[in-house]
């Protein structure tokens, strides 16, 4: 720990892997962007947006708008809400099917699709192929999440290409919320390359068909991106929301349970209610591989975001950083079962993938954590909090996600 460096204000760290610069203060780049949320003309902004989107209206009526990928968590809700209720656009939602889906999140799912009275398209690829892809990246990349993300980021994009609807509507630049890769007036958007760079963390579908694996053409090609004379004849294009209106998923969140009855969730290892709800292994399994691969886990991501939207103070996020980091992890049997596996070598998997910048190694069976909840930083630069108790912004009334169901449910009809 001692060559990393803590921004002074959240408690992002030098080591963090989407990259990370200080000022000369101890900053961190993603708080001095964040700082643009209350300088920007917002209303402005979403003017812009407006014109940009009258462009993309089906002349004919014949045609769907635009296209939003959706899930039963996240942030499907709120993009929905602004596109269909206040662009007043026709959106064709698209969801790729993660198999790790929680009864909350094929609720939430079921209840987007009536209460917008939207038309969506699910995609289910080959089970035994998703198992295999999954099991592969597991074993080389330390990653169960690979071919969800794969799915999530490519599936909108082939159905652009393939019914020449050319606007893609996604929520929030990740790189620009986290880390500030790009200011909200570079209007950055999605791309082939950022989905390789990060959202696949450098590792191209194609790769995967190599001498190591078991993978073969057909396992893998649900996952390539469309050549460029496809989508630039079609001109496909995904743009951020979050560029175009003030992006507070906490705010946003309160307001579509309010409105639309999402559903949320208490977690085991986070605070927050609301994120990936409607999954059961990406705030255990995937968070701990997180935690071993880069020190830090989601409960730290939720607590800088509320950092810098000024409702907890920097001592409280250390506090509940503490207090949920090395929390246990849930479903791990479940997750062994199907990847067809034993808990033993799932769990010398896992341990394959510690970062000795934060485990120290004491025996065969014994690891030491020396990340941030191990390590007191400093606490200057802290912003006057708005609000006393965070606690207002976090309770879930809906089924603890805890305590569900132990079976995945691959397929489910919802309400």
């Amino acid at each position: 720990m001692k060559n990393i460096i803590f921004c002074k204000r959240c408690l992002y760290s030098s080591n963090h892997p989407l990259g990370i610069t200080f000022d000369k203060d101890g900053i961190c780049s993603g708080c001095k962007i964040h700082e643009e949320k209350d300088k920007l003309d917002w209303r402005h902004r979403f003017n812009k947006l407006k014109k940009l989107t009258n462009r993309y209206r089906s002349k004919s009526r014949k045609n769907y708008d635009c296209i939003i990928p959706v899930s039963g968590g996240g942030d499907s809700y709120f993009i929905t809400h602004v596109v269909k209720n206040i662009l007043k656009l026709n959106p064709l939602l698209v969801s790729n099917n993660k198999y790790f889906n929680t009864e909350i999140g094929i609720k939430n799912l079921t209840n987007l699709r009536i209460k917008f009275d939207a038309d969506i398209l699910m995609q289910n690829l080959n089970l035994n192929s998703v198992k295999k892809v999954t099991k592969y990246s597991l074993t080389e990349f330390g990653n169960i999440y690979w071919p969800i993300i794969a799915g999530q980021t490519v599936y909108p994009v082939q159905i652009a290409s393939k019914y020449k609807i050319p606007l893609i509507i996604w929520g929030a630049h990740q790189g620009i919320e986290q880390v500030g890769m790009f200011s909200h007036l570079n209007n950055v958007e999605m791309s082939r390359r950022y989905r390789e760079d990060h959202d696949l963390f450098g590792v191209d579908a194609k790769e995967l068909v190599n001498i190591k694996s078991n993978l073969n053409d057909e396992d893998i090609f649900n996952y390539i991106y469309p050549d460029d004379n496809t989508i630039n004849s079609i001109g496909v294009r995904g743009i951020y929301l979050g560029n175009f209106l003030r992006w507070d998923p906490t705010i946003q969140h309160m307001l579509m349970v309010k409105k639309f009855k999402y559903r949320t969730s208490k977690f085991n290892r986070t605070f927050d209610v609301y994120d990936h709800v409607d999954c059961f292994n990406y705030m255990n399994i995937h968070d701990l591989l997180k935690l071993y691969k880069h020190g830090y886990s989601k409960v730290t991501d939720h607590a800088c975001r509320e950092i810098r939207h000024g409702r907890i103070s920097r001592d409280k996020a250390i506090e509940l950083v503490k207090s949920y980091e090395q929390k246990k992890v849930l479903h791990l049997k479940q997750f062994a079962s199907w990847l067809q596996i034993d808990l033993k070598s799932l769990n010398f998997l896992l341990d394959q993938f510690k970062n000795k910048k934060f485990w120290d190694q004491k025996n065969i069976k014994s690891w030491q954590f020396k990340g941030l909840s191990n390590y007191i930083v400093n606490n200057k630069n802290q912003k006057k909090l708005k609000n006393k108790s965070i606690l207002y912004f976090f309770k879930s009334r809906n089924k603890d996600q805890n305590n569900q169901n132990s079976n995945y449910i691959i397929f489910g009809k919802g309400i």
